[in-house]
């Protein structure tokens, strides 16, 4: 027979079992590299791009570099633009996997041009990281403060991105905290952050990170090779 904790126990069992088989399910389904916008696991904003068509490999769209300082040469044949979010974690095996060889093979070599743009859509956090990445824009570390975040990223909205940590990456960073902190406070970018967000959409990201190739779609944290198979493609078309 069955006491009655033990039936609670089954039932809470039986529970978290069912998450972990949702959780599977839904990295096999994205192939355990993209992050996707769905419905309840964003803000309202991002839920507006519910109608939106998707990107899809292969088909170029036309995609604005935004405002943030590119990497690069601005002559380069080839422009790439990242849509991501600072907390997601497939964005995060992007930069440590693929970015650091794309920038030594293209962007360091004068190819290729990379600009980054903000697709917040997994909560209050990402949103304080990209304001906080434009605070350390106004002091020329956009960068910088880029990398540190995907470098010292946390789970998601654990209060590893609220905005005292923030800022006390910014003093870590070197910044002139005074300016930062003023700046983060007053969300003074969230508009801007917002535009970054809407561009996207209008583009068909459905989920980060997205990667434009002169317009043309890498979508999840796709292998070095796939994405150095498009960029040779296209530099062999200029």
């Amino acid at each position: 027979t069955f006491t009655p904790v033990l039936v609670i126990l089954l039932i809470i069992a039986s529970f978290l079992l069912g998450m972990l088989l949702t959780k599977v399910q839904y990295l096999e389904q994205n192939g355990g590299s993209l992050y996707q916008a769905g419905a309840g696991t964003q803000p309202a904003a991002a839920q507006q791009q519910a109608g939106a068509q998707a990107a899809q490999p292969g088909q170029k769209v036309n995609v604005a570099v935004g405002h943030l300082p590119l990497m690069g040469n601005k002559d380069a044949k080839v422009t790439v633009v990242e849509f991501a979010d600072f907390q997601c974690p497939f964005c995060k095996q992007w930069f440590t996997e693929v970015e650091s060889t794309f920038v030594n093979d293209y962007v360091k070599t004068g190819k290729v041009k990379f600009y980054f743009r903000h697709y917040p859509f997994l909560g209050q956090e990402s949103t304080f990281a990209a304001n906080a990445s434009e605070c350390a824009n106004e002091q020329g570390r956009f960068w910088d403060f880029h990398d540190y975040l995907y470098q010292n990223q946390g789970q998601e909205n654990s209060g590893t991105f609220a905005k005292d940590k923030l800022e006390a990456d910014a003093a870590t960073l070197g910044l002139n905290t005074a300016q930062f902190n003023s700046c983060l406070e007053s969300d003074k970018y969230n508009s801007q952050v917002s535009a970054d967000l809407a561009d996207g959409q209008k583009a068909g990201v459905s989920g980060t990170p997205t990667v434009f190739v002169d317009g043309q779609p890498i979508v999840g944290a796709q292998p070095y090779s796939a994405f150095k198979a498009i960029v040779d493609q296209e530099l062999a078309k200029k």
